[in-house]
């Protein structure tokens, strides 16, 4: 006979339950949602006219530069600047003791008046001899000696008139005077003076000069523009050229191309360019390591990314672009100069497509993205620089 088994109702209602309880985690599993697409930023390309422009490194040098020396000897008696002084010309910077120029000068004057004298006198008689010998009151010796003393006191009131004049400018010199407007250096010397002692010197400050190397291409480049009345901005004749100083954000300085050299320095390879710059404010000083640049293209059309949609594949730079799937896709680009915080792109790209400007470490090629516009810059950047 069998046996019969009996399982508690209680036993199997539970078994029943976990069953159930596996297959709807299993399905809640399957149910589980992909994640969303990433959201990036994107921009469109730009398209502006701009001016490409070199960039060299020069340093400012003063138009003028003066040593101030005394054109007599003597005691420096005042000093009428301080060091660093703005001095215009005519200025007088020093005195020089006057009194034994002023004693010199009187002495000659004096001079040159008892030689006016003796000239009166000797024109006297003179004027006397003709009737005189014509009434055989003297002998023509003696009316020839009369002319040549009237010709000797003429050379002699010409001969002190000359040491006056000298001694004028002696005693004028004893003001030693500014000879061009510019910012004086220190005195540098106390005491006696001679005619090759440096008092000071003097810098010119408004204009001022830059100086730069320019490279072989950079001028081949630049004469070709030149010569092809391609370049923007000139007028006059005169070539424009922007200049910043180390303190400096952008190029801010105006001013443009006096000259360049007159050969290329073969050991360099490069040809000094001579710039002028305005500087009524005085900021520009004499010496200082400044930045110029030069215009190296004509104005054209030209096609701007943000630097930071620009990715580096080994030694191809990239861009994703939007599709209109709103999926990215992996573009090569040819790149230009920068443009303040944008570069030109040569080529791979058109005007008016979307490209991801902020996200791109976070898709792939291919992927779906969720675009998000980026806020327009206001900015107009006209200037492209090297």
């Amino acid at each position: 006979m069998f046996q019969k088994t009996f399982i508690p109702i209680t036993t199997f209602s539970l078994a029943l339950v976990a069953t159930t309880a596996l297959l709807i985690g299993r399905g809640r599993q399957a149910a589980v949602p992909q994640p969303p697409a990433p959201t990036v930023t994107v921009a469109p390309v730009e398209q502006r006219e701009i001016v490409e422009w070199d960039e060299f490194t020069g340093r400012t040098v003063p138009v003028e530069t003066v040593e101030v020396r005394p054109r007599v000897s003597g005691y420096v008696q005042e000093v009428r600047f301080r060091s660093g002084q703005l001095v215009r010309k005519g200025d007088t910077l020093f005195v020089i003791d006057p009194r034994w120029h002023k004693a010199e000068f009187d002495r000659t004057n004096a001079e040159r008046e008892r030689a006016q004298v003796r000239l009166q006198n000797a024109e006297r008689e003179a004027s006397r001899t003709a009737q005189l010998l014509a009434n055989n009151a003297i002998s023509t010796e003696e009316a020839e000696a009369r002319q040549s003393r009237f010709q000797e006191a003429r050379a002699a009131v010409l001969a002190a008139e000359a040491a006056r004049d000298s001694a004028k400018l002696d005693l004028e010199y004893t003001e030693v005077r500014a000879p061009i407007d510019g910012r004086a250096s220190r005195e540098l010397v106390s005491g006696v003076a001679g005619n090759a002692t440096l008092l000071t010197t003097l810098v010119s400050v408004d204009p001022v000069y830059v100086y730069a190397d320019v490279d072989e291409n950079s001028l081949l480049k630049f004469n070709s523009l030149l010569q092809g009345k391609k370049i923007a901005g000139s007028c006059e004749g005169r070539i424009p050229v922007q200049l910043q100083l180390a303190d400096e954000e952008g190029f801010p300085h105006i001013g443009y191309i006096e000259s360049f050299d007159n050969r290329l320095d073969p050991q360099t390879g490069s040809i000094l360019l001579r710039a002028v710059f305005p500087n009524s404010e005085s900021r520009i000083v004499p010496g200082l390591f400044a930045r110029i640049r030069v215009p190296s293209s004509e104005k054209y059309a030209a096609l701007l990314i943000e630097e930071r949609a620009i990715g580096t594949d080994q030694a191809q730079k990239f861009v994703l672009t939007l599709t209109e799937t709103n999926t990215v896709a992996y573009r090569p680009v040819t790149l230009g100069p920068a443009v303040q915080d944008k570069r030109i792109v040569r080529a791979g790209l058109e005007a008016g497509e979307q490209i991801v400007v902020n996200g791109l470490q976070r898709v792939r090629p291919g992927m779906p993205v969720t675009p998000q516009e980026s806020v327009v810059s206001t900015d107009s950047p006209e200037l492209a620089k090297r």
